[in-house]
C-alpha cells in the first residue's frame, strides 16, 4: 500500500496522539521545537517533555500545553520516563528530538497510515536533511527545507525499516509492556533500533512512510564526549546481537563503518566531532569484549 492510498482512508474519529521529547541541558532549542510543533495539523492530546531539571526546559515548564515529567539523565530513561507517563487511553506515541522540525502535516500524515491498517505497529518518517552528518543546521535552514520538500518525491512506503529515533511513532497497544533499555545509557546509542526490533518480534509492521517529513538539526550542544560515544558505537551493537535485535551481518557492517570513519577521520578531524575521542572509545570498548565484558552501561563512567 502507498502512502497515498493510506492517506485516502476515511477516519471516524481521530487517534489520540501523544508527543514525547526527551531533551537535556537545551532549553531555547527545545522551545523553539515546540514553538514549531504547534504548527501540527493534528494537534496531539498531550505533548510530554521528560528531562533531569529544571534547566532543561527553562520557560517551557510554565507552558499549560506541556506535561514536564523529571528523571535521572539518559536517552532510554527519560524515554521510558515519557511511556510510563503516557494517559490510559493514547493510541499513539510520537518520539521527537528536542531539533527535529516535522512538516506541519507529520501526526495528520501518520495517524492516517496507523488507521488504516491495524498490524502497523510502528512508523519513522523521512528526513529530508539532517545535520548529525555535518555541522549542524540552522532552524531557518530546515525549516526551510521542509516548506520546499516536494511530498510527491517521496510518496513511499518502506517495510521493515528500523525506527530513527528523532522522528518516530508507535501505536500505544503494540507496544504495552516494553521499554526502551536502560543498559544503552547516555545517548543511548541505537536504543531506536533496538526498541523497534522488540517490537518486530511481537509481528508489527515496522515502516518508514516518506509522506512523513521533516528536517533534523543535528545540534551537538548537550551530546556526549567523544570517548563514551565511541565506547558505545562498539559495545552497543555487540550486546544487542546478544539479544537478538541486531544480526551478524549488521554489527559487523555497523561496527566496522564506525570504526573505519574513526581511524581515517582522526588524521583530520572534524572541527565538530571528537575523532580521536571516539577512537579511544572503540579501542577501550574492545578490549572489555576481549576480555568478555559485555557492559554497555560502562560508558557512562568512562
Amino acid at each position: 500500500m502507498s502512502s497515498g492510498e493510506m492517506s485516502s482512508v476515511a477516519a471516524t474519529e481521530p487517534l489520540r496522539v501523544v508527543v514525547g521529547v526527551a531533551t537535556k541541558g537545551r532549553p531555547d532549542q527545545l522551545a523553539a521545537m515546540l514553538g514549531h510543533l504547534a504548527l501540527q495539523t493534528l494537534k496531539p492530546q498531550r505533548i510530554i517533555v521528560c528531562c533531569s531539571g529544571p534547566e532543561d526546559v527553562g520557560a517551557v515548564a510554565e507552558n499549560p500545553d506541556v506535561q514536564v515529567i523529571y528523571t535521572a539523565a539518559g536517552l532510554p530513561r527519560q524515554r521510558n520516563g515519557i511511556l510510563k507517563a503516557l494517559p490510559d487511553n493514547a493510541d499513539l506515541i510520537a518520539f521527537f528530538d528536542d531539533d527535529y522540525y516535522p512538516d506541519p502535516r507529520w501526526l495528520e500524515t501518520v495517524a492516517q497510515a496507523f488507521q488504516s491498517d491495524p498490524t502497523i505497529a510502528c512508523i519513522t518518517g523521512h528526513v529530508v536533511v539532517d545535520g548529525i552528518l555535518g555541522a549542524g543546521l540552522s532552524k531557518e535552514f530546515a525549516v526551510a527545507s521542509v516548506t520546499a520538500h516536494d511530498p510527491s518525491t517521496t510518496d513511499w512506503v518502506i517495510e521493515n525499516f528500523s525506527p530513527y529515533g528523532c522522528n518516530m511513532a508507535f501505536r500505544c497497544a503494540a507496544i504495552q509492556g516494553l521499554l526502551f533499555d536502560e543498559r544503552l545509557v547516555l545517548y543511548g546509542w541505537l536504543e531506536d533500533r533496538d526498541f523497534g526490533a522488540q517490537v518486530a518480534k511481537r509481528g508489527g509492521r515496522v515502516l518508514k512512510v516518506g509522506a512523513a517529513y521533516g528536517a533534523h538539526l543535528g545540534v551537538k550542544r548537550g551530546r556526549v564526549s567523544g570517548l563514551k560515544f565511541g565506547y558505545s558505537q562498539v559495545m552497543n551493537p555487540v550486546y544487542m546481537h546478544r539479544k537478538s535485535t541486531m544480526t551478524t551481518r549488521q554489527v559487523i557492517g555497523q561496527i566496522g563503518r564506525n570504526v573505519a570513519a574513526n581511524l581515517v577521520k582522526s588524521l583530520s578531524p572534524e572541527p565538530y566531532v571528537d575523532r580521536r575521542g571516539r577512537l579511544r572509545g572503540n579501542l577501550i570498548a574492545a578490549f572489555d569484549l576481549l576480555r568478555f565484558r559485555l557492559t554497555p552501561e560502562r560508558a557512562a563512567s568512562l
